[in-house]
Order: C-alpha cells, then sequence, then structure tokens
C-alpha cells in the first residue's frame, strides 16, 4: 500500500450489511473496508456471499439493512449508475469491450471527444484526439499494450484484460481517487498474461486507487493483495492482512475447517 492510503478514512466502507432473499439470508451484519491505494482480496467458496457482496458496493443490490459511505459520505446505491457517480468501477469477467471497435475507441466510451464546430454539433467524434487523450492515460498508468489503432478483437487475452482495467482506472482517478472492484481478473488468462494483470493492479494501488478483488486464485491474492476479507456463508469469518497470515489459514476459513476470527 502506497502513502496515498495514510489517511485514516476509507475509500469505501460497509457497516452491518445484510440482505435477505425472502427467508434466505445472504449476507449477515459484514463490516468492510477498503483504504486509498489498498488491495483487499475478497475470498470466499462458492454461496459464500462474495459475489452478493460486490453488487451491493456496485449498485446492482440493495442491501436490507447496514450503511454505506464513500471517502466518508454516507451513499445510497439504487442502481450502478449511482455506484459509478460515486467513483465506484466494476470491471466484470466478461470485460463489456466492444469487439470490433479499436483500443481507444473503448478507452473513451462515454466519454468521446467531439470534433470542433459544425461537425462536432452533429455527434462525429474527434479520433485523433482520442487517441492521444488514451495514450497519455496509459502512459500515467505504465500501461504497454498494442497501438490505439488496433481493434479489440485482435488482441490476446490478457490485453483485453488490461484494456478493461485501464478502461476503469481511468474513470475513477482524480482529485479523489476511486474504488475498483475486480471479478476474477485473471480467470481465463495464462501465467504471462496474468502476471501482466498483476503488474497493473499493483501500479494501479500505488497511484492511490483502492481496489477490491474476488478471485479463487490465492496465488494472485499473495502477489497483490494487501489485506484479505474472507466470508463463510454470508458471514465475514476473516479481516487479516496479508503478510500476517498464511495460505493454510486462509483455506480454512473459506473451507470453514479453521474457526472465525469473529466467533463468539
Amino acid at each position: 500500500m502506497n502513502d496515498q492510503s495514510s489517511g485514516n478514512t476509507p475509500a469505501l466502507e460497509l457497516s452491518g450489511i445484510d440482505l435477505h432473499y425472502g427467508y434466505v439470508r445472504a449476507l449477515a451484519g459484514i463490516d468492510f473496508h477498503v483504504m486509498p491505494g489498498e488491495v483487499v482480496g475478497l475470498l470466499g467458496d462458492n454461496g459464500a456471499g462474495k459475489s452478493t457482496l460486490l453488487k451491493v458496493m456496485s449498485g446492482a443490490h440493495r442491501p436490507t439493512a447496514g450503511t454505506i459511505r464513500v471517502h466518508g459520505r454516507q451513499v445510497e446505491f439504487h442502481a450502478p449508475s449511482d455506484s459509478a457517480a460515486a467513483g465506484i468501477q466494476m470491471v466484470y469477467q466478461d470485460l463489456a469491450l466492444v469487439d470490433p471497435q479499436d483500443i481507444s475507441t473503448n478507452l473513451n466510451l462515454g466519454r468521446e471527444v467531439l470534433r470542433k464546430g459544425p461537425l462536432g454539433w452533429l455527434g462525429f467524434v474527434d479520433r485523433k484526439a482520442m487517441r492521444a487523450r488514451s495514450e497519455a492515460e496509459l502512459d500515467r498508468l505504465g500501461v504497454r499494450t498494442a497501438p490505439m489503432t488496433r481493434p479489440v478483437e485482435m488482441l490476446s487475452g490478457g490485453q483485453r484484460q488490461v484494456v478493461a482495467l485501464a478502461r476503469s482506472a481511468i474513470r475513477v482517478s482524480g482529485e479523489t481517487n476511486g474504488v475498483l472492484l475486480l471479478d476474477e481478473p485473471t480467470a481465463a488468462l495464462g501465467y504471462e498474461q496474468t502476471k501482466q494483470v498483476e503488474a497493473l493492479i499493483r501500479r494501479m494501488a500505488d497511484q492511490g486507487i483502492a481496489i477490491v478483488l474476488v478471485t479463487h486464485n490465492l496465488p494472485l491474492c499473495e502477489d497483490v493483495a494487501d489485506r484479505v476479507v474472507v466470508l463463510n456463508r454470508g458471514s465475514k469469518v476473516a479481516d487479516v492482512a496479508m503478510a500476517e497470515t498464511e495460505t493454510d489459514h486462509i483455506v480454512g476459513w473459506i473451507t470453514g475447517a479453521r474457526v472465525s476470527q469473529f466467533a463468539a
């Protein structure tokens, strides 16, 4: 975690989060936070509640009870657009890229630069300006990928993931860095591509972006996470610095073989 995370105010904080589906309690009193510049691994077996909690953070699900704060300010998310407006970006497994379009167009989706004068009034975009802006933004992130004019469908899996991560990082970068929610970012990648994504995650954190990482890949978590939070059957069972725990302990919390840190 970098120096930008030295403050005491979390970038994102959830307190007492409950979520019920009818009589089923999917989340039970979850407390969770991530600091600016911190990478938190959110771990758990299938059905543990990690994807549900991620959807609460992204505004896709509304909690039954509990509060959400972004940089200390209490908020309510009624839709993913509310979460995005608060500076939270979700990067889904399917990446949501437009395959036939080039890298620059994908990086600028929703924030296109229009040409000056009458052509701009008619909605014509300035592709040269967008390429220049994209190159500057990727340089700031330390990203090296294919030429801006290359269609996404011609990229490798690792390059596609880097483009998706960079697009979201660009959108949460600013005076108050936001939060990135990553859902299994290396699930379909090989070793070298995974290392490329790992390096980008750490660079984004070094720039002050808070990152929540949902993954089944424990080596990835060990390499990039500052802290891990483990869920089991909708409850938080561990919240520990990565440097202060061991893989066996994490596996024990995930499987239920190890007693919860918060057991009464």
